[in-house]
């Protein structure tokens, strides 16, 4: 249904949408807006800070790494002196893969773009013409299904670094396997993460896609089987998104606190 715009509100000089919808559609758009900010300020922190990010092979520790810094990949690089955080060379793979993501695009469009803010609800009167996905830089969109293939081969490094999670140095050097509170964290974020990652649009094409007939092969019929499964995980993409965007950064948060000793890590078994 078209929403009447004939007379906006307006901020400023500029037209701010029809609020003629009497129900409480901003709050979906300002929780997103508020959520992102805080976890962009909070990357962006701890990528500069290139610190307190990792217990691996220290003794008497747990093996914990930060998922915002690994794999190491580039440490003690510098440039005119100054040291180069090892997670700039990681963080823009997920980034870009996140970025482009269909779920996010939708939900960053409405609450910084205010394209549109919400169903039903018109967008600024001052905004130009529309040319969608078909320009720089939004045409950068189009690569989602190749950043889709970054994002696979970090999270293969993260599960990895969660059965590393499990296991602890003593002292005397001998390594043995152990349960603690951060081994916990880091297996329910390579889960989520998991679940995000293979509930993509892309990973559902590609099991799924350009075939015309599902029951005319074994293949097939094996193709659609993994099809149903992904579709499942598919349609509660924004569910995954959200707690895999919350638990990578409570990851990280964990062991900052840890390696720095402002949280001490419980063991539970080992």
């Amino acid at each position: 249904m078209a929403v009447e715009n004939a007379e906006l509100p307006v901020v400023g000089s500029t037209p701010i949408p029809d609020m003629k919808r009497q129900d409480t559609w901003w709050v979906a758009p300002l929780i997103t807006f508020i959520v992102f900010s805080l976890f962009i300020v909070y990357a962006t922190y701890r990528t500069f800070e290139n610190g307190d990010y990792s217990l691996l092979g220290i003794p008497g520790q747990p093996q914990y790494l930060s998922p915002f810094y690994s794999p190491t990949f580039g440490k003690g690089v510098t440039i005119f002196g100054f040291a180069i955080s090892p997670a700039l060379w990681i963080v823009p793979f997920p980034l870009l893969f996140r970025g482009t993501c269909y779920y996010y695009r939708k939900a960053y469009y409405r609450a910084f773009f205010w394209d549109p803010p919400a169903c039903a609800v018109g967008e600024p009167a001052a905004r130009h013409s529309y040319t969608g996905e078909r320009e720089f830089p939004m045409t950068v969109q189009n690569l989602h299904r190749y950043f889709f293939y970054c994002a696979v081969v970090i999270l293969a490094i993260l599960w990895w670094d969660a059965f590393l999670a499990f296991h602890y140095i003593e002292p005397s050097g001998s390594e043995h396997f152990f349960v603690g509170v951060g081994s916990l964290i880091f297996l329910i974020n390579v889960i989520l993460l998991s679940c995000y990652t293979f509930g993509c649009h892309a990973w559902r094409h590609l099991v799924g896609g350009c075939v015309d007939c599902f029951s005319c092969s074994s293949t097939s019929k094996t193709r659609h089987g993994i099809w149903e499964r992904v579709t499942h995980l598919n349609e509660n993409h924004a569910v995954w998104a959200w707690a895999s965007l919350i638990s990578v950064a409570l990851t990280d948060l964990y062991v900052r606190e840890v390696v720095a000793g402002a949280w001490r890590d419980l063991h539970i078994l080992g």
